[in-house]
């Protein structure tokens, strides 16, 4: 099978497409057929093996030891594992698979069960593909981190990202009243997601918005961060997704002083991939509240391309890789 493999970190050259081994699925897994994936930043990370927290995770200091990056993904079954129960051959699925080696960007995947959730009925399987990774991290980060609530004033950082995208239609559809940032050039297909207010990114620091907010949702990694803190409420809660190794400590480390001198929170994402929500966000999708949004589709021969363009932070939504 077609898959892409990288012997080294750094750029996107050093991706290239090569015939390897197509995988047999143990007894709990399922083999994959996989027709879309999408990039992220975490498949950016892997490849350059930046910060270097990202080798101490998942090994190779100084070369990769994961053959092949992609974590989203949507496909169809092929065969399953003798002691797989919820799935058969022909099943379209999607999944996550980063807590299982990753390998998305191929043709084939063999993979435990629990990774993967039906995909929604509304989604074509390149739809499904930008699901898993950016939508988990918006329902982790909103939900279960932010504890969003309805009548809410919610800020979103990175509004036209993959994350952002999603936590925009989520807060939302929780009734919040969400107000977005991100470049001139993205303001419409924002508003487009239902955002109440829309401003230019670019211009945060004429704004007066100090103790507006019960949540920032902060999926720009913006910086320096703790401009948007007066932001919030008395007792609001700052989240954080992504970010440096930096960048992280030092919102952990600042959250920490805050939280002992003011009713304010400082929170880091660390989102998780689970069955139960890749369910929650197929209800979701196929109640019509939330959609993706794709900016562009690469075949899997361009996924460089692809990375190239995700690193010019143009996007607008979600880039798609066609196998």
């Amino acid at each position: 099978m077609k898959a892409i493999v990288q012997s080294k970190y750094g750029s996107p050259a050093v991706l290239s497409v090569a015939e390897v081994a197509q995988p047999i699925p143990k007894a709990n897994e399922v083999l994959v057929r996989v027709h879309a994936a999408s990039v992220h930043a975490g498949d950016w990370h892997l490849m350059r093996g930046q910060p270097f927290l990202v080798r101490l995770m998942y090994g190779g200091w100084f070369t990769p030891k994961i053959p092949t990056i992609g974590t989203d993904m949507a496909g169809r079954v092929e065969a399953v594992g003798a002691a797989v129960t919820q799935f058969q051959p022909g099943d379209e699925v999607f999944g996550d698979l980063s807590a299982c080696g990753f390998g998305a960007f191929a043709e084939y995947v063999a993979v435990p069960e629990t990774a993967l959730g039906l995909k929604p009925d509304n989604l074509t399987l390149e739809q499904a593909a930008t699901v898993p990774v950016s939508a988990l991290a918006a329902l982790h980060g909103l939900r279960d981190v932010g504890q969003v609530q309805p009548g809410q004033k919610v800020l979103i950082t990175g509004a036209s990202g993959g994350v952002g995208s999603y936590a925009v239609q989520m807060a939302k559809a929780w009734g919040a009243t969400v107000t977005a940032l991100c470049r001139p050039q993205k303001m419409t297909m924002v508003r487009s997601l239902g955002a109440d207010e829309v401003v230019d990114s670019q211009r945060i620091d004429s704004v007066d918005w100090q103790n507006q907010y019960d949540l920032i949702f902060d999926a720009a990694a913006y910086e320096p961060f703790d401009r948007l803190l007066p932001m919030l409420k008395p007792q609001g809660i700052y989240v954080m997704v992504g970010g440096d190794t930096w960048q992280i400590f030092r919102a952990l480390l600042f959250g920490g002083w805050l939280s002992k001198r003011s009713q304010r929170q400082v929170k880091c994402l660390m989102s998780e991939p689970n069955q139960a929500d890749l369910a929650t966000l197929k209800a979701m999708i196929e109640a019509g509240q939330v959609r993706p949004v794709i900016d562009r589709r690469y075949p899997l021969s361009e996924l460089p391309d692809a990375i190239r363009h995700l690193e010019q932070r143009q996007v607008q939504g979600k880039v798609v890789i066609v196998v």
